[in-house]
């Protein structure tokens, strides 16, 4: 019998809701240093099963293939052995059915390298932080805050999050947690569909941002010079705040352009 390329046990999985879930995963060794932000390549066999909740594709891939795609840590930058992600179920996808399929103590691979330009080392020390993120585009702001915020009291920072309903937020408890526990860290879930229990923002990041809120509800200026601004999410966000932020002259942090805002589309 072939032995399977895998690398990797699932120490743990949180399902949020039947298409959202943590997944925690423990490399068999551990992997290079890595800033938080970054990235790795996660992957399983294609002839591993689909969840029940999916849809079979019309493309067929070999069952030998090993089906990857990067995901954004979200742990804390010191361990470097044990990683955590939240995922997204594509229900027509190769590869999200059959890691929603995956239970604790089975395997999987991780790619050995971790990479991506989506961290703080080009952020100055003094400089204010406006994380705004749409879905599981909230990540690498967990492993930032879990990474650095003990250390960067000194900085004002906020989460705005945007989701469609309130299971859908993930990390929520925790994101609240610190709100309350450090004065220089505010986060600002909104909502498209709510009901009556839902007392805190509603409508899309879009509007919040167009609108003002950032000026009118926080401490922090939105002034190139004092604040850094990171989008990660759907396109059409990040799209239409980068318009926005480059009235206020914001320029994107690119190869060969330094600037205070970091982008990364992510479905």
């Amino acid at each position: 019998m072939k032995q399977q390329p895998y690398n990797a046990t699932v120490i743990g999985k949180i399902q949020l809701t039947p298409d959202l879930m943590i997944l925690r995963v423990r490399a068999d060794e551990p992997k290079q240093l890595f800033k938080a932000g970054q990235y790795i390549k996660v992957g399983l066999l294609a002839s591993e099963p689909r969840s029940s909740n999916s849809v079979m594709p019309i493309e067929r891939q070999n069952p030998e293939k090993i089906i990857s795609r990067p995901y954004y840590i979200a742990s804390v930058d010191s361990n470097v052995q044990e990683f955590e992600f939240y995922i997204s179920q594509v229900k027509s996808g190769q590869l999200t059915p059959r890691l929603f399929n995956l239970s604790q103590g089975r395997r999987i691979w991780l790619d050995e390298k971790i990479t991506g330009i989506f961290d703080l080392n080009s952020v100055p020390k003094e400089s204010d932080l406006v994380m705004i993120a749409t879905g599981t585009g909230l990540s690498p702001y967990i492993s930032f805050l879990r990474s650095h915020i003990k250390d960067n009291k000194n900085r004002r920072m906020i989460v705005i999050h945007g989701a469609a309903y309130r299971w859908d937020l993930g990390y929520f408890s925790e994101l609240n947690l610190l709100n309350d526990n450090f004065d220089n860290f505010s986060y600002f879930p909104t909502l498209i569909k709510i009901d009556d229990s839902w007392k805190g923002l509603t409508g899309y990041i879009e509007k919040h941002i167009l609108d003002g809120f950032i000026e009118n509800h926080t401490q922090i200026e939105l002034n190139p010079e004092k604040t850094h601004i990171f989008l990660c999410g759907n396109p059409n966000m990040t799209e239409s705040v980068s318009k926005y932020l480059a009235k206020n002259g914001y320029a994107e942090d690119c190869k060969g352009n330094c600037g205070s805002l970091h982008v990364e589309f992510y479905n």
